[in-house]
């Protein structure tokens, strides 16, 4: 039973690489435009496993995920209008530290908040109370008519990422604005919330919170709370969706409400689900599916979401733990 870790390690790692590599051999086939698709598809993987930690770890199903999603995109949209335009000098930048400590900033705050009133429900009180919430982020993004409202806000340029010194000690500057550089800085994003991830699901902490979502009661016999290791899986997954909208918003050049609507997060619960919700690497394959199954099956119908419907329910019906799970294979003993 000790190989089945190692084997979905190194599944994992193939996948890792697979990605990686693939459009770099794409763009030296002359075909530059698989790097955007998988740069759009390294984000998603980012958003789905912050999400990932929530559903797997904790056992808690969030509709409401897409709303970090859209206050970390609008992080960078915000203070690259005011200095493009004018206004609000203590907010105008383009620099991505600053993108990201405000990005990471209000969501973590949305999250403590939001999260300390969600997580006094269950089951489906929770689903609704965190669709909700995310539903007045979209509003509220929506009557901000002055960042466009319905309409969204451009970006002029990717944030900007100077480290301090860099130019006396002749270390350049990274370019976001070379597209196989800010794919390589998704990845490595990628990567860092992997770690993460993998490190909060095996400690202490991950361990409470998986006890406590097969038996709260016998956790709570133990002078454990749950309440609060739930509460700080919710702030963490949701800094982690924040850091993905602020890598989605120099993708796209764009930021609107659109971001923030319900059936985004519903779109994040399909690929974790797809994947496998209780590996660590699920998230990634759902992701990657997800993408790719979209970019092949839009350029045939309009009607692409009914093949994914289709695809959901196979999975589900007859698949043991997505994707991942269908492909392992237990040794026998």
């Amino acid at each position: 039973m000790n190989g089945v870790p190692t084997l979905h390690r190194i599944g994992g790692g193939l996948v890792l690489l697979l990605i990686l590599f693939t459009p770099f051999v794409m763009l030296w086939l002359g075909k530059p435009f698989w790097l955007d698709i998988f740069t759009r598809l390294v984000i998603l993987a980012i958003a789905a496993s912050s999400l990932s930690l929530l559903l797997s770890v904790a056992g808690l199903a969030s509709f409401g995920h897409a709303a970090y999603i859209g206050l970390g995109a609008y992080a960078v949209g915000i203070p690259v209008y005011y200095e493009t335009y004018g206004g609000a000098d203590w907010l105008a930048s383009y620099s991505g530290w600053w993108h990201v400590l405000l990005g990471v900033t209000v969501c973590a705050l949305f999250a403590l908040v939001t999260g300390a009133i969600s997580l006094r429900t269950k089951g489906v009180h929770f689903i609704m109370i965190t669709m909700a919430f995310s539903q007045m982020i979209l509003y509220l993004l929506v009557a901000l008519e002055e960042f466009g409202g319905d309409d969204g806000l451009s970006v002029d340029l990717r944030s900007e990422f100077v480290v301090p010194g860099a130019q006396v000690l002749g270390i350049p500057a990274l370019n976001m604005e070379e597209p196989w550089v800010f794919y390589l800085v998704c990845f490595a994003m990628l990567l860092l919330v992997l770690f993460i991830v993998a490190k909060l699901r095996h400690s202490h902490f991950g361990r409470v919170l998986q006890a406590a979502k097969q038996n709260e009661l016998r956790v709570k016999a133990l002078g454990i709370n749950p309440y609060r290791y739930r509460l700080l899986a919710f702030v963490v997954a949701g800094i982690f969706a924040g850091l993905s909208g602020i890598l989605f918003a120099n993708y796209a050049y764009f930021v609107s409400p659109s971001m923030v609507e319900w059936t985004r997060s519903g779109e994040l619960m399909f690929m974790v689900i797809l994947g496998g919700v209780s590996t660590l690497f699920g998230p990634v394959v759902g992701a990657s599916v997800f993408v790719l199954l979209e970019h092949f099956l839009s350029r045939f119908t309009v009607f692409w979401h009914l093949p994914f419907g289709i695809l959901l329910l196979v999975v589900v019906l007859f698949g043991r733990g997505g994707i991942i799970g269908m492909l392992k294979r237990e040794p026998k003993t």
